[in-house]
């Protein structure tokens, strides 16, 4: 399976669509809840803009934008009252259908007998408003892993089932973002339920929108929206283009499995593995990583006890603790495990990249580790001629 990266090909045709004022999008939130969905979307919050559950269009982040760069983040000002014109934040839609804590079953002595109970909550049933490019393939490969293969996960799978994804494609970019370098952005590509792409210009405020379901189709079909314009519609496509030639990183034009592959041996790990503090930051916020541990905790008494699921990260030193101890004991090893994973074997495992671009990994690094500019460095490495006789390090 290939790994080489560079712009993706262009979408097929989309269909004409209709459009969607602001007051429509307010129109949609109310079908949406009238629906039964538990509508969760961008809103700002706390010096960010953060995913939660919304009660109406208003909380939606109009007239915010961000700032991105290496370790920082900050909110700024739009004067057009646009939406949707920021990049991805420090949560992605992970958490909401693979949840970071799920108690999987209790126990309790009843009468000298032990009693075994499953956790079956019913999971709210989701729509999920303004999932971006990078993350709608995020979502694609989490189904992959998660419910595609021998071993399904009850927890994705009953979260996953009922939710209606409303996408929205990218027109501002950020300092971090290279989702082009990936082939995921910034034009949505399938499963979606709806997409949208929000125009703000001297014909006013307005989303062009496009049905991906039948079920996407149905509420289009309840809302204010007027077929699609010519104008909307190239204004919209427009927009996505040009966020295409505004990406902030790119990823070298290589084959990125090869390069992982090649570079075992190379230098730049010992450089990173001395700024990294193997926090495990770039793991909770990919929207891919997948990784879990089990806990089992018990009351005073000893008669109550509980199996909890939790997230877990391969740059935690007990990830890969054997009797004999971990086998990844230094930072190198665990910056490389991961690094080299998720941009090579995970070819082997899934078949794709399990990168999708969103640039997180590089905003939310205490210290401002770049995804992009590793791979750069490893890159030049192997330009310039890298020896082969190496022992690769442990």
């Amino acid at each position: 399976m290939g790994a080489s990266v560079g712009r993706s090909s262009s979408p097929p045709a989309e269909p004409d669509g209709r459009v969607l004022s602001k007051d429509g999008m307010a129109a949609l939130v109310e079908v949406l809840l009238r629906r039964g969905f538990t509508v969760v979307g961008p809103t700002v919050r706390d010096g960010a803009i953060i995913l939660a559950e919304l009660g109406s269009a208003d909380e939606l982040p109009y007239g915010w934008g961000v700032e991105l760069d290496a370790g920082r983040y900050r909110l700024r000002e739009r004067p057009d009252g646009a939406a949707f014109a920021n990049a991805a934040g420090p949560q992605s839609w992970k958490p909401f259908l693979h949840p970071p804590r799920v108690r999987e079953w209790s126990a309790d002595r009843v009468e000298g007998e032990l009693v075994l109970t499953a956790d079956v909550t019913a999971p709210p049933r989701y729509a999920f408003l303004g999932v971006r490019p990078c993350d709608l393939r995020a979502i694609a490969i989490q189904d992959r892993i998660l419910t595609g293969g021998a071993y399904r996960d009850p927890v994705y799978e009953g979260r996953r089932s009922g939710a209606l994804l409303i996408a929205v494609e990218c027109t501002e970019p950020g300092a971090t973002c290279f989702c082009v370098s990936m082939g995921t952005g910034p034009a949505a590509g399938p499963g979606y339920d709806l997409v949208m792409t929000e125009v703000v210009d001297g014909d006013g405020h307005r989303f062009w929108v496009r049905g991906g379901s039948p079920e996407g189709e149905e509420i289009l079909a309840e809302l204010p929206a007027p077929p699609a314009d010519r104008e909307t519609r190239e204004a919209a496509r427009s927009g996505v283009t040009a966020a295409a030639d505004r990406m902030g990183r790119t990823m070298p034009e290589a084959d990125l499995r090869e390069l992982m592959a090649g570079t075992l041996d190379a230098p730049r790990w010992d450089d990173v593995a001395g700024r990294c503090l193997t926090c495990g930051n770039c793991t909770m916020v990919c929207p891919t990583c997948f990784c879990v541990t089990t806990e089992d905790v018990t009351d005073l008494t000893g008669e109550h006890a509980e199996r909890w699921r939790l997230w877990d990260s391969c740059f935690d030193l007990d990830f890969s603790h054997l009797p004999g101890g971990p086998v990844r004991a230094s930072s190198r090893s665990r910056y490389r495990q991961w690094m080299t994973h998720k941009l090579g074997t995970w070819h082997d495992q899934f078949g794709s990249s399990g990168c999708v671009g969103c640039g997180r990994c590089i905003v939310w690094c205490p210290v401002g580790i770049d995804i992009t500019e590793e791979a750069a460095a490893l890159f030049d490495w192997t330009s310039s001629g890298a020896p082969e006789d190496e022992e690769v390090a442990p």
